[in-house]
């Protein structure tokens, strides 16, 4: 790859940029208005199933128990740990959103009237505290009724104890994720027209004719808006923590290397899209035709435990929906990237798949 010739791809695509007014004013503008209208505006309650179990007692009262939460349809059992512990670290990486922990000494604690078990929650998403909620109403088999835990957490024998967003707000889970949802809507769009655009403008012909292979024009093409996604990034961010004191509790270099996965997924797929668009037009509805499940299907709108297991099959293969569970557990649980490796190797082998389908379809051809 020559060096001096991708240069000189980067540099017509800034300068193409800078007199393009309408893709300056969507850079700034898209950012801006979709976090204040989705901040303020959008407050879900909604569910969430997957769940570990810490059966330090392990009787037949604690298992029914186990079964009855079980039964309530709230809470899946996906892991056995042996302590809280175990369970605190799966909810820092995401495995979970419930763990469950019952103590050894359970039945005593049954019969004694004290707080009996005990329901760790994932807090940065509100869907699972408004579930765990329904597990503290469990009535115990000895407890009067008069002992019921209240959503506050009275004096029942089933506490729940929030974690990452005990305050419950809307806007801590939803910011992270309108990061993703932001950079999919505009890194697409961008780099679907990408393509199109030189064809309708006759500027193919002088790229037929230079010496540039089919590699440098798309890697040429990306670049640029790497730059403009992670503008919109920071963007994002700073307007997150002033308007609404969103909290990034993991390190803000996995953030930005976050963001650049998605990032660069985002415009080796708008440059496949490209690739198979005969106009602007076209392109632009592709992307929406991607855009619209991508919102609906990665978890930012509807819980993803929630869903059929063959629409979960089909969510994995959307960047967004690996994104979220980035963002989300480096800023709200404070979880690195290497605890969250199988999500960057998704989003990694996803770039490689569609950048190499995008340099095998384009050709150097005005037909």
């Amino acid at each position: 790859m020559n060096l001096r010739r991708l240069g000189a791809i980067v540099v017509k695509e800034v300068r193409q940029l800078r007199r393009d007014r309408v893709t300056l004013a969507m850079i700034l503008g898209i950012p801006v208005l979709q976090l204040v209208l989705f901040g303020y505006a959008i407050n879900l309650n909604l569910r969430g199933l997957d769940a570990g179990i810490a059966d330090q007692s392990n009787t037949a009262a604690s298992r029914a128990l186990v079964m009855d939460m079980v039964a309530t349809g709230v809470i899946s059992p996906s892991l056995s740990a042996t302590s809280p512990r175990q369970l605190m670290e799966a909810l820092r990486r995401g495995e979970i959103s419930v763990g469950v922990v019952i103590p050894p000494d359970f039945e005593r604690r049954r019969f004694d009237g004290r707080e009996a078990v005990q329901v760790l929650v994932d807090g940065s998403d509100t869907v699972v505290q408004s579930a765990a909620m329904q597990l503290a109403q469990l009535p115990l088999d000895t407890r009067p009724a008069s002992n019921a835990k209240n959503e506050r957490g009275g004096p029942g024998q089933v506490s729940v104890v929030s974690f990452y967003n005990p305050e419950r707000r809307s806007a801590v889970n939803i910011v992270p994720g309108l990061i993703g949802v932001i950079l999919t809507m505009t890194m697409v769009l961008f780099t679907a027209v990408a393509i199109v655009r030189e064809r309708e403008r006759g500027n193919m012909e002088l790229l037929i004719a230079t010496p540039l292979s089919r590699s440098e024009l798309m890697v040429g093409k990306v670049l640029p808006y790497i730059a403009i996604g992670l503008l919109q990034t920071t963007l994002v961010l700073a307007l997150g923590m002033w308007l609404f004191n969103v909290p990034v509790r993991g390190s803000v270099l996995d953030v930005y290397v976050a963001s650049i996965l998605l990032i660069v997924a985002n415009l080796t797929l708008g440059l496949l899209i490209s690739t198979r668009a005969k106009s602007q037009f076209q392109a632009m509805q592709m992307t929406f035709f991607i855009f619209l499940p991508s919102i609906l299907l990665s978890g930012f709108m509807f819980p993803f435990a929630g869903m059929p297991r063959a629409v979960q099959w089909l969510a994995e293969l959307l960047p967004l929906t690996h994104f979220l569970r980035l963002i989300r557990g480096v800023m709200l649980r404070g979880a690195s990237l290497v605890e969250l490796w199988p999500e960057v190797a998704a989003l990694l082998v996803f770039t490689t798949v569609m950048m190499a389908a995008a340099i095998l379809r384009f050709r150097k051809r005005l037909d």
